[in-house]
């Protein structure tokens, strides 16, 4: 993790493209957006939320928004993924992943605005995702989500993720996706020379 450089978080978007080609900027979540995040929570309809936190909640608690807040905080992160929507900058999808060192796994969860679902916001979000695992030297990444989520399950399935029975809750279902992409092939150019910095920094560079 020391190759993130958390005081300058801008060198860490990306900018993808929807299904419908509309230009998503994917980039660190910032003090500045503590409004903006809970409206947009606040805006999801109830099944969104729900499928989300696994229960009914009208918008994220003071201590989860401050959690959510946090970069880097026990290698936790959130993104944001923003659209321009009438001249402003606006709250598209979230997502918040992090990485377990320990057994080189990178853990994640998102959603999508209501209105903006149906345009492979999530799945475009997944692959970069992906890179970011990728980067931070994960093997493997993983989700959780209902069973009766059938939305992210055919997303995770298109994106070639394997689902197993959750460890430890019946309503849930885990999918979970091998990372073998070499540090020079990763598709994101900043997470690409994230990978690369931390290739050269790694023991075995020097040798």
């Amino acid at each position: 993790m020391s190759t993130l450089r958390l005081e300058d978080l801008k060198q860490y978007s990306d900018t993808l493209r929807t299904r419908h080609g509309e230009a998503l900027r994917v980039r660190f979540v910032e003090p500045r957006d503590t409004e903006e995040l809970q409206h947009y929570f606040r805006s999801l309809s109830t099944r969104s939320r729900y499928n989300r936190f696994f229960g009914a909640i009208s918008e994220l608690p003071q201590g989860l928004l401050h959690e959510f807040l946090q970069i880097g905080e026990r290698e936790r992160f959130t993104v944001v993924a923003t659209m321009m929507v009438d001249g402003f900058e606006t709250i598209v999808a979230e997502a918040r992943y992090a990485l377990h060192a320990e057994t080189a796994t990178l853990e994640f969860g998102l959603s999508v605005a209501d209105p903006w679902q149906g345009h492979g916001i999530a799945t475009v979000l997944m692959k970069n995702l992906e890179c970011r695992a990728a980067a931070l030297g994960a093997d493997h990444m993983f989700g959780d989500t209902l069973r009766s989520n059938a939305a992210m399950i055919s997303v995770a399935r298109k994106s070639d993720f394997a689902f197993v029975n959750h460890p430890d809750d019946w309503k849930l279902v885990r999918f979970d996706k091998e990372i073998s992409v070499a540090p020079k092939d990763i598709p994101c150019a900043s997470w690409r020379l994230v990978a690369l910095s931390r290739q050269a920094d790694s023991p075995s560079a020097s040798a």
